[in-house]
């Protein structure tokens, strides 16, 4: 079956530490890559990069699993790729 690599946009509620969000993420989803991207006013989304099944419904189940961390106040696909 074929592997989709999604990048998520995860939007930090005011006031949290970044570096702990990044591990809850981490330990939450495992993805293969997360960044940091600078938006405006010193404010710091993150980008994280998973692999999944090319499957309905697995997005979603990822995206749920992120919106149950309470010091994210906002998640989004922003880059679906499909690999080889």
């Amino acid at each position: 079956m074929a592997k989709v690599l999604v990048v998520f946009r995860i939007l930090p509620k005011e006031e949290v530490d970044i570096s702990e969000l990044e591990e809850e993420i981490v330990n939450s989803i495992f993805p293969e890559k997360i960044e940091r991207e600078p938006i405006a006013f010193g404010l710091i989304a993150l980008k994280a990069s998973k692999l999944v099944e090319d499957q309905e419904g697995e997005i979603q189940k990822i995206e749920e699993k992120l919106n149950t961390i309470n010091s994210i106040s906002q998640v989004e696909v922003v880059e679906i790729t499909r690999t080889l």
